[in-house]
């Protein structure tokens, strides 16, 4: 097969366009990312593809591209730069940009196993967020809340900081209350990231524990009330916290030591 050009005004190009918008993703329940690493990595996770954009020189470049134009797996569609860089919210496209749906589950869903749950309460970061989710998925954790008041999942931010990982996990959007309440209901604890905390290092965590980690400024906020226990990560520098994300990494590592 021959991959199908497509010009900057085309409706194919016009209605990709759109996904640029937060409404839009969370109205059509879709959104674009860039470039072949989170392509091959969105294929391998099984993500559903929907089309993808690429300039003659990436198709050219990339076997993955080529593969699923010959197995007509996923519409391929060739653009020039002009075209790819009106889909892209970045000043350098990397030449290639795909559109799949988004794949939200019931927060309630999250519940049902054993295990540490990641939940994102309400950050505002979208670099923050996706370096979340990819430290939760280096260190075993799939399942992810994000609050509904802060950056949504599939920001293309999020989708870039978290490097592929995004595709392998679990995500819900909840509120503090709908949490708390599924918690309860399910048996699980829910321990929230602050300075005021006990050490992280010296509490065995439960077999069921939502680990929350808060806003870069306004701390755990509405989800604080929520927390029936508080952990602190103690620093000796002179620094007065860590960023969200790193302290949510360490905390992680911490919930999956043996």
């Amino acid at each position: 097969m021959s991959p199908q050009m497509v010009g900057t005004h085309s409706r194919r190009v016009t209605d990709a366009r759109r996904l640029l918008r937060s409404k839009e993703r969370r109205v059509q329940g879709r959104f674009l990312f860039e470039g072949a690493t989170l392509l091959e990595e969105a294929y391998a996770a099984g993500m559903p593809l929907e089309a993808v954009f690429a300039t003659a020189d990436a198709f050219a470049d990339h076997g993955l591209l080529r593969e699923l134009d010959e197995t007509g797996a996923v519409p391929i569609f060739l653009v020039d730069e002009r075209a790819l860089k009106t889909l892209s919210d970045v000043a350098s496209p990397a030449g290639i940009v795909a559109i799949t749906h988004a794949r939200l589950s019931q927060a309630a869903e999250l519940f049902e196993e054993d295990g540490v749950i990641l939940v994102l309460a309400d950050l505002s970061d979208a670099g923050n967020a996706g370096t979340l989710v990819r430290s939760a998925d280096a260190f075993g954790v799939s399942r992810l809340i994000f609050g509904e008041d802060g950056v949504a999942p599939y920001h293309p931010k999020v989708v870039r900081a978290a490097m592929g990982s995004l595709f392998r996990a679990r995500l819900a959007v909840a509120s503090p209350a709908v949490t708390a309440n599924l918690a309860k209901k399910k048996g699980w604890s829910i321990l929230g990231l602050a300075r005021e905390g006990e050490p992280i290092f010296d509490l065995e965590l439960p077999r069921r524990a939502a680990l929350v980690v808060g806003h870069e400024r306004r701390g755990l906020g509405p989800w604080l009330e929520e927390c029936e226990r508080l952990l602190a990560i103690p620093i000796s520098g002179p620094a007065e916290s860590l960023n969200a994300a790193v302290a949510g990494a360490i905390a992680l590592y911490e919930a999956s030591r043996p």
